[in-house]
């Protein structure tokens, strides 16, 4: 039986980084998706016409949320999760840590 007694904040931030913004990047192709399908159903319904219209719009929505999704997931993943490992250790350190069966 192993005891995790502490979590590097570190550590964490880099994996909460990381994982979250895959989350993000997922995230954005969905928005992206629909925002783009969002446009082209306003533009169908008598919409303006151009990159002004709601095309442009969605076009343009979609593509930044596949940039800024990713960066404010991390970002803020990241910054959770160091927080939630500096809980962790201050936790563990009246209770002892956690055991994990280790094969």
């Amino acid at each position: 039986m192993a005891v995790i007694k502490r979590v590097d904040v570190g550590s964490a931030f880099k994996v909460g980084l990381v994982v979250y913004a895959f989350l993000g990047f997922f995230i954005g192709l969905i928005v992206a998706g629909l925002s783009l399908i969002a446009g082209s159903l306003g533009s169908l319904a008598g919409g303006g016409s151009g990159i002004i219209g709601p095309r442009g719009f969605g076009a343009g929505f979609g593509f930044a949320s596949i940039i800024i999704f990713p960066i404010l997931y991390g970002v803020i993943g990241g910054v959770v999760l160091s927080i939630v490992a500096a809980l962790y250790n201050l936790a563990a350190g009246w209770v002892g840590g956690l055991q994990v069966d280790v094969e």
